[in-house]
């Protein structure tokens, strides 16, 4: 149970992918309320989409503190 404690994570870079799918989850919510525009809709959350793509291929194994990700 201590060795799960000590290989999690709380840095920021982590938490990247989690953040930009709330993100994602919001613009549609804003544009479902009428907030965002449909067209500021279809815009943003491709862009959204591909950074978290491009995080989640680039990203592992770049993390300097935690070797073990």
């Amino acid at each position: 149970m201590e060795e799960e404690a000590k290989k999690s994570c709380c840095c920021f870079c982590h938490k990247v992918p989690g953040i930009l799918v709330a993100l994602i989850g919001i613009v549609f919510l804003l544009g479902a309320l009428e907030v965002l525009s449909t067209k500021t809709v279809h815009i943003t959350w491709p862009i959204l989409l591909i950074l978290l793509g491009l995080k989640c291929s680039c990203g592992k194994g770049k993390c300097k503190c935690c070797p073990d990700v």
